[in-house]
């Protein structure tokens, strides 16, 4: 096993959907250079979730099928990508499970093209329909507190806030929004899109996030095997840092040891 998972207290396990995660990094298979780096990136990394496209699914050609490149041992999200209303996001749910691709799926529906924003409304739609039906949701969104309040109703397994524009490696710029939804909501909350860098996904774990989903931050790298690595460790240290329940900021200076009792004093 991945020597940072070991690390990792055993009891503070990641729970979606009735499945238990020893990792709390959640990976992608876009946009690698070669998909021959997808499993020793997997490795690395210790994720143990992956997201794929139903597009790059294609049981007939095993050889340009994306599923010959993941390990059987990993959990496969797919994806809704692609889809612009809830009725075209639901019939991809369905052909996803008919592929074998289990009963996890993460709902994108997005009208929006210039900044690849999701939208909430159809989103909630799909999430409603997928739940009745047994699939284990996780539904990428606008953060919005209301919303995921009414994902958590739907039987969401889980809510995916953006963190910035998908693929912008900008960082957590929605991390008010986001930090008053983990507060707010009692399904897991899984940061999605936007973190570019391990400080960033470290950030987010923080914050209090249950997860975070890093794709093209490690695809796109010069050493995606070695991004991988360097991700898991800053997400494993960012969730211990919050169970540690770090000291929060001061305006003012406070001194870690006495100001009083120099030699100097008299007695």
């Amino acid at each position: 096993m991945n020597t940072i998972i070991e690390s990792q207290n055993p009891a503070d396990q990641l729970s979606l959907g009735g499945q238990m995660f020893n990792s709390r990094l959640i990976t992608g298979t876009g946009k690698f250079s070669s998909r021959s780096l997808i499993a020793p990136m997997l490795e690395a990394s210790g994720s143990e979730f992956i997201t794929v496209a139903l597009r790059r699914v294609d049981t007939g050609a095993e050889k340009k099928n994306i599923l010959a490149y993941i390990p059987e041992n990993i959990t496969l999200l797919p994806n809704t990508s692609g889809a612009r209303t809830a009725e075209e996001a639901v019939r991809i749910a369905h052909i996803a499970k008919a592929a074998g691709c289990g009963d996890f799926i993460k709902i994108e529906v997005i009208t929006e093209m210039k900044y690849l924003m999701p939208d909430n409304y159809e989103t909630l739609k799909a999430t409603q329909i997928l739940s009745r039906e047994g699939f284990k949701v996780l539904p990428y969104i606008m953060p919005d507190l209301t919303i995921a309040h009414k994902l958590q109703d739907a039987g969401a397994a889980a809510v995916m806030p953006l963190g910035a524009p998908i693929g912008s490696n900008r960082g957590i710029k929605m991390q008010e929004i986001i930090r008053i939804i983990i507060e707010g909501i009692d399904i897991p909350v899984i940061v999605d899109a936007g973190i570019g860098r391990p400080s960033q996904a470290a950030h987010a774990m923080e914050m209090g996030a249950d997860a975070v989903l890093v794709n093209t931050a490690i695809a796109t790298s010069s050493d995606p095997v070695q991004a991988g690595r360097a991700f898991a460790m800053a997400v494993a240290a960012g969730r211990m840092a919050f169970c540690a329940g770090m000291a929060g900021e001061k305006l003012q200076a406070s001194a870690s040891s006495p100001l009083t009792g120099f030699l100097r004093e008299s007695a």
